[in-house]
């Protein structure tokens, strides 16, 4: 079935294929993640959120910031390269994410963490 989500209607039947943790410095971290039956790169992009926001809170942290994400479609597979920057504080910026309400926003959409 479509669903509508601010874009066209697009079938979504998802296939998620893997994530891969990389910790880059400190509280830097990097996400591989990719899958099949992505509408387009939001859908991607959104699988490498839910992980860097379960990813923060395994670390005893609560609050995450993305930095930058690459994403590429190759015959029907998608990849997102994702760095995020973790931290246990709210820090300063407008980009902040709170990691528990994202991973409970993550779970009730069907999309997997770390």
């Amino acid at each position: 079935m479509p669903e509508v989500v601010g874009r066209r209607a697009l079938p979504f039947e998802p296939d998620y294929q893997g994530i891969e943790t990389r910790l880059l410095d400190g509280e830097l971290v990097g996400f591989i993640v990719e899958m099949k039956g992505a509408r387009d790169e939001v859908d991607v992009e959104e699988y490498a959120l839910c992980a860097a926001a379960q990813y923060t809170l395994i670390r005893g942290y609560g609050f995450v910031r993305h930095v930058r994400t690459r994403v590429a479609e190759e015959a029907g597979l998608w990849r997102a390269d994702a760095v995020y920057t973790i931290s246990p504080a709210l820090p300063s910026g407008p980009t902040n994410i709170d990691a528990e309400v994202a991973v409970e926003d993550c779970k009730a959409r069907g999309i997997p963490t770390v």
